[in-house]
């Protein structure tokens, strides 16, 4: 009860404003990341390797010369404005757009749009019962006018990847239902990576449900397809009526493609980057990333910390994840992901927070995958 209470004191407190007038892509200045400029994707993040001996190399992530491939990004729910969609003056949306995404410009061009979101609030009152399908077709409205503008005039036939989570990823869904499935943007659609939102097909298959003809991803270097996934820890599964990795319809199940290793169903080493500076709670306390104390840079990246399979069980689909423990280790046996609200962490959300970075090293590997 505490916990709806959180969301409705969240939701009462805001009160619907006009959304600001719509952004104009022809204009630079309503794209947080493109190329050939400084912005958040073109400057290289500083990283150390972690691994069970401890704090390794230090190094900067790449900035591709000439990529073959463009990435078309849309970030999650971030936005604190008031009102249920956000203005376009973007603060948290860039630290989201650095975080998960400006690591890509290693193996892509980057894109990324400033959109009119639905926000925190907003997400609040949905979980009341609000219908918000008018805020819904505000941001995703802004999201079509980008990827249309990104089409006729920056992408100019090269293929692209897509790349969302959580709101972006449900934008993306619904952009590739309505502008790329049957249309011409199909043949460039390269691969589509929208991890944190529902992607549903009839339990046992690749293809129906949310889309028509575009199909999961089952192996490495396959074209036109989607990797779609909500992460939980392992031993918590999404429980019955949970919003993400739990499909209401009968006959369907939430898909699952596991970037570490598409098309199986067993466990896999996760490739990690995980941002240290964060001061989103954890369950069990802040992490402590090695005995031998603070990272030096910003990220960290772990190779086999954590570890990730595929679960589909009737309605449930869903990517868990493991900790891989390690006697003697000096690193830290913890992550975190969960989310955290009013004192307590959402069930039905699982690690919501991790879906990117917990595989991001896997999610980068299959677009460097595509493009050969």
């Amino acid at each position: 009860m505490s916990l709806l209470l959180a969301i409705a004191a969240q939701a009462a407190a805001t009160q619907a404003t006009p959304a600001a007038v719509a952004p104009d892509y022809e204009k630079d200045a309503s794209w947080i990341c493109l190329p050939g400029r400084r912005d958040v994707c073109s400057t290289p993040l500083a990283t150390t390797a972690l691994s069970k001996n401890g704090y390794g190399s230090n190094g900067l992530s790449t900035i591709a010369s000439n990529p073959k491939l463009d990435c078309f990004y849309v970030y999650p729910t971030v936005s604190q404005d008031r009102g249920f969609n956000s203005d376009l003056k973007p603060d948290l949306e860039t630290g989201a757009t650095l975080t998960q995404f400006a690591r890509f410009a290693g193996v892509c061009r980057t894109f990324a749009p400033i959109y009119r979101q639905m926000t925190s609030a907003a997400i609040g009152a949905a979980a009341l019962g609000r219908d918000l399908t008018p805020n819904f077709e505000v941001a995703y409205g802004d999201v079509r006018s980008a990827f249309r503008n990104f089409l006729a005039t920056r992408a100019k036939g090269r293929p692209f990847v897509l790349v969302g989570h959580s709101q972006g990823s449900w934008m993306l869904q619904t952009l590739i239902a309505r502008e790329i499935e049957g249309k011409p943007a199909a043949r460039q659609m390269a691969l589509a990576i929208i991890p944190g939102f529902n992607v549903l097909v009839p339990e046992g298959k690749l293809v129906g449900g949310t889309f028509a003809s575009t199909p999961l991803c089952t192996r490495l270097g396959q074209k036109g397809c989607v990797v779609a996934y909500s992460s939980y820890r392992t031993n918590n599964p999404p429980p019955p009526g949970a919003l993400f990795g739990y499909a209401a319809k009968p006959g369907f199940t939430v898909a699952c493609t596991n970037p570490a290793a598409l098309g199986s169903r067993g466990w896999a080493p996760l490739d990690s980057y995980w941002y240290t500076r964060s001061e989103l709670p954890v369950p069990g306390g802040p992490i402590s990333w090695s005995s031998e104390g603070k990272p030096p840079t910003p990220f960290v990246r772990t190779e086999g910390l954590a570890s990730g399979r595929c679960v589909n069980a009737g309605p449930r689909g869903y990517l868990e994840i493991r900790t891989n423990v390690t006697p003697g280790a000096k690193w830290t046996d913890r992550i975190g992901g969960e989310v955290g609200l009013g004192g307590f962490f959402i069930p039905g959300w699982g690690m919501h927070l991790a879906d990117v970075s917990a595989p991001q090293g896997n999610l980068i590997r299959l677009v460097e995958a595509v493009a050969r």
